[in-house]
């Protein structure tokens, strides 16, 4: 049982989750969601693209360039996997990453 190495790294496990939750998601939106600068979520997002994680779509709103991140099936494959192995670590100490039902708090069972 491994962590996928790509989505690791805390910036990248943070642009996935949240491409996980949205069909698409523009730049400046995941750069504020995550409170990084420009080249950390460029750097980050390439890296992610090369994977195959991500596709990065770039176009205009009016006159003013814009990017756009979408998860791709082979990146929501790979972050369900992620999320599975890390439960399967810690399990063992009686907690949970993966809420069995939408709107249960994560932590500790009652």
């Amino acid at each position: 049982m491994e962590l996928d190495p790509v989505i690791h790294p805390p910036t990248r496990l943070q642009i996935v989750s949240l491409l996980a939750a949205a069909e698409e998601a523009e730049f400046g939106f995941v750069r504020d969601t995550l409170g990084v600068s420009d080249s950390v979520l460029s750097k980050q997002g390439s890296a992610l693209e090369t994977a195959g994680y991500i596709q990065v779509r770039k176009g205009y709103v009016g006159k003013r360039p814009k990017t756009w991140f979408r998860l791709t099936d082979r990146g929501r494959a790979a972050f369900t996997a992620y999320v599975a192995n890390l439960q399967r670590i810690v399990s063992p100490s009686g907690l949970t990453v993966a809420p069995e039902e939408r709107g249960q708090a994560v932590g500790r069972p009652r």
